[in-house]
């Protein structure tokens, strides 16, 4: 058999189309159609991608050898593909087995801009249930930039956020803003921080808010940490935040009471 016509059958054996081939080897799709139009051969780096992938030997690529596994419906039982983008500065890894329309692993790495999606993704960018990256966007999100139900990163944006700068439901940061933050500089409805600043409750060294317990206090009413008991505490705390944030308020009367 022809190597176009045997690229060609393991191609459609995978699912693929020749754009997805040609990018997860480093090529142009008119390079991949070439090819299997036997107008043009791989080079051995090429071939060695191309084995990988298609989950076959060069002797099999090249009809020494049987495809048993792929003839007999097995590919899914053969190992999972990777590419190694040889010259390309870029290592791929894709699991054959999917959940939902996506591959369980999904890894795309190298120089310039890669994206994975799958229900672990680890790439430049990542997208998928579980997501690392550089930009990670997933349930649970972890990168220099993470978007996701819980993220964690230099900037994280999320349900629960814990970074540098956290935007969230519930954010903890140097810098936090969400409905309940936490951090050296907090804002939102409830705040506890350094400098706290809130529409509702705030605790901290400076704090303004209606209610407002710090060193430094601004709002309608204020104390010193210290000066409340826990029932006094509780019930300001309670009457005074959101309640959503009613779990707050008794744990930050806890946590200032003398």
């Amino acid at each position: 058999m022809e190597l176009g016509n045997t690229l060609s059958r393991l191609r459609r054996a995978q699912g693929l189309s020749q754009e997805q081939v040609a990018d997860r080897i480093g090529v142009s799709r008119q390079a991949v159609s070439k090819w299997e139009a036997d107008r043009s051969r791989p080079e051995l780096d090429k071939l060695a991608a191309l084995a990988s992938l298609y989950g076959v030997t060069l002797d099999e690529l090249a009809g020494r050898e049987p495809s048993s596994g792929m003839e007999q419906g097995s590919a899914a039982q053969s190992p999972p593909s990777a590419c190694l983008g040889y010259g390309c500065g870029r290592y791929e890894y894709k699991s054959r087995r999917r959940l939902f329309g996506l591959p369980l692993v999904h890894i795309n790495l190298g120089r310039g801009l890669h994206v994975a999606k799958g229900i672990v993704a680890i790439g430049n960018v990542a997208c998928g249930g579980i997501a690392l990256g550089g930009l990670g966007i997933g349930i649970i999100s972890i990168g220099g930039c993470a978007l996701g139900l819980l993220a964690f990163g230099g900037l994280a944006l999320g349900g629960l956020a814990l970074g540098g700068l956290a935007v969230g439901a519930v954010a903890l940061g140097g810098c936090a803003v969400g409905l309940l933050a936490m951090g050296g500089l907090a804002v939102g409805q409830v705040a506890v921080g350094g400098r706290a600043v809130a529409s509702h409750l705030a605790v901290g060294g400076y704090a303004s808010a209606p209610v407002a317990v710090g060193e430094v206090a601004r709002g309608a009413y204020t104390a010193q940490p210290g000066e409340l008991s826990y029932a006094e505490a509780l019930r300001l705390f309670t009457e005074a935040a959101p309640r959503h944030l009613g779990f707050a308020a008794k744990a930050l009367a806890g946590l200032i009471a003398k």
